[in-house]
């Protein structure tokens, strides 16, 4: 028998979530009564469904996670929780989250990660609330976690419940005369029977192992040292017979092997060049929590995130799970490249333009009305849980290429030629000063809604875009009409290429400006993109005077 005990405490100043949760660095959760506190706000935001309740938690691996989940363990236990159940070890995927939450009709679920930031002792930590529908908490939701971390006074903890997690078993307690439950499941376990239920693995083993008519597919994945690492084992080795040569960085570290684990071609460029360099024809990476993923072909041929939900869109009908249940609806966040929004239309398919934010398209899909999406930060997915996920992303891939007998670069140029292509970039500026960068954007949006705006015509490189609209963009939910205003500044032109600007809330220190640059061509779709989209660029750089305020020549990272 354990007894809780409540403590006093006080708020701390900037425990507001941003688009996926609180991102800070380690050494502010490590402060007295920090990360207690924000749980504790968690669970109270729960408060009338909180007794006897099922939650599920995991991380990324990352420093800190196996501490935290001990933290979590302990205050469930005293706040009247009846279960948690726990991935082995602290580790679960955040797709694997979202399904544990769904199958087992939990709560919601607690996931500790700073996604595809870096991990360490000097690095970055976060913890975010799912709710019942697998999906990351709604505005609503992290607005009142946020209003409570301002004013919380105590929390409650059970000090002397220690239960290990280290096994796959199930602890029971008495705490406070109540049975409480901590089940240490599996981590992969859950999720690899259902992308087995989802995708046809017979027919991707046979295309990675080659047949009598086709030689054998070579592909390299790349885990990141994150979390994906035992789903990839269990999936890629085990599952489709690859080789330990198919498969790279597959254990889990608490520093991602002092990578920074976000699968582009900044960050992923090992990879990039392991491609390039070796007889593969396909690559993938996922960064730190499993959500993300960057796709490669033969020759480290790149394909955009835009561009991959657009081919993905066009050829649901040969993976099984959209074979039975049929296509509903596409989506994407605004910044976003508009290329599956073509394909939206030749399928006569619903198509929504949502905020940046996985948490948008949940409604859309809880309501039916939505069956695939992405975003331009390599995220991609679908209704089958809440999160994007890069594993579903991969093998989604992996089945294209098996029903179509084409190789990933042949993929796109049939459907550039079809639709045209959206050239795409984003140029990020990270750790900028935060002062100079609202002030930007401020005069920018004057600008762009000064009168004669619209209408204007700019020119560089000898191509001139007319402005078609400008605006800060604003969204209004159609199934529940909850409105999410200044989401990011527009200019759309008449050509359908476009720029966009956003200031970042995800990083866990300064201002990061992100443009977003995307110049349609019907025609010309085997250039270079750094040709077809220079003279973009150079007008988003002078409309914003960017280089002025932040001071920088050069973007951090470009993708």
């Amino acid at each position: 028998m354990s007894n809780s005990v409540t403590v006093d405490t006080k708020p701390y100043e900037g425990q507001k979530p941003g688009t996926s949760g609180l991102r800070k660095k380690v050494k502010v959760f490590v402060q007295e009564n920090y990360t207690e506190n924000f749980i504790q706000c968690i669970l109270d935001v729960n408060k009338t469904s909180l007794i006897g309740s099922t939650l599920v938690v995991g991380g990324d691996g990352r420093y800190l996670v196996k501490e935290v989940v001990d933290k979590i363990i302990k205050i469930s236990a005293a706040n009247g929780v009846s279960k948690l159940i726990v991935g082995q070890n602290g580790i679960l995927s955040t797709p694997a989250v979202s399904y544990i939450i769904r199958k087992y009709k939990t709560l919601g679920g607690i996931v500790l990660t700073a996604s595809h930031n870096p991990g360490g002792v000097d690095e970055d930590f976060g913890i975010k609330f799912n709710c019942s529908n697998g999906g990351p908490a709604s505005d609503a939701t992290t607005d009142a976690i946020y209003k409570l971390t301002t004013s919380i006074k105590q929390y409650k903890i059970v000090p002397d419940l220690n239960c290990a997690i280290d096994k796959i078993d199930v602890h029971t307690f008495q705490v406070d005369q109540r049975q409480f439950t901590v089940e240490v499941i599996d981590a992969v376990e859950d999720y690899v029977s259902y992308m087995k239920e989802i995708f046809d693995f017979p027919k991707i083993k046979a295309l990675i192992q080659g047949t009598e008519q086709r030689k054998p597919f070579n592909v390299l994945i790349d885990a990141m040292n994150g979390v994906t690492g035992p789903y990839v084992k269990r999936i890629f080795l085990e599952e489709l017979g690859c080789s330990e040569k198919n498969v790279r960085r597959i254990v889990p570290l608490e520093d991602f092997g002092g990578a920074h684990p976000d699968p582009n071609l900044t960050y992923a460029a090992d990879l990039v060049e392991a491609v390039k360099e070796g007889d593969y024809d396909f690559g993938a990476a996922f960064d730190g929590d499993g959500d993300r993923n960057m796709i490669l072909g033969r020759d480290a041929f790149f394909v955009t995130p835009s561009d991959s939900l657009a081919v993905l869109a066009d050829n649901l009908e040969c993976i099984p799970y959209f074979a039975r249940g049929g296509v509903r609806g596409l989506a994407r966040s605004m910044p976003t490249a508009a290329a599956v929004d073509r394909v939206a239309a030749a399928r006569a398919l619903p198509l929504f333009e949502v905020p940046t934010g996985w948490k948008y398209f949940g409604n859309l899909m809880d309501a039916g009305q939505l069956s695939l999406c992405g975003e331009e930060s390599f995220g991609t997915g679908s209704d089958h849980v809440r999160e994007k996920d890069g594993l579903w992303a991969a093998l989604a891939w992996l089945s294209l290429l098996a029903h179509s007998g084409r190789s990933v670069q042949e993929m796109l140029q049939a459907h550039w030629k079809q639709f045209g292509r959206n050239y795409f970039t984003r140029y990020d500026y990270e750790n900028c000063s935060s002062e100079s960068c609202e002030e930007m954007m401020s005069v920018l949006e004057r600008t762009m809604t000064s009168p004669g705006f619209v209408g204007s015509a700019h020119s560089a490189g000898g191509k001139e875009y007319v402005v078609k609209l400008a605006d800060n963009f604003s969204y209004v939910d159609p199934i529940d009409q909850s409105v999410a205003k200044r989401q990011g500044l527009r200019i759309i032109f008449e050509d359908g290429s476009r720029i966009v600007f956003r200031l970042s809330g995800t990083g866990s220190s300064g201002a990061t400006v992100r443009v977003y640059v995307d110049s349609y061509e019907a025609v010309s779709v085997g250039g270079a993109a750094a040709d077809a989209l220079g003279p973009l660029v150079s007008i988003a750089l002078d409309i914003s005077r960017l280089k002025q305020y932040t001071g920088r020549d050069e973007p951090t990272v470009i993708t």
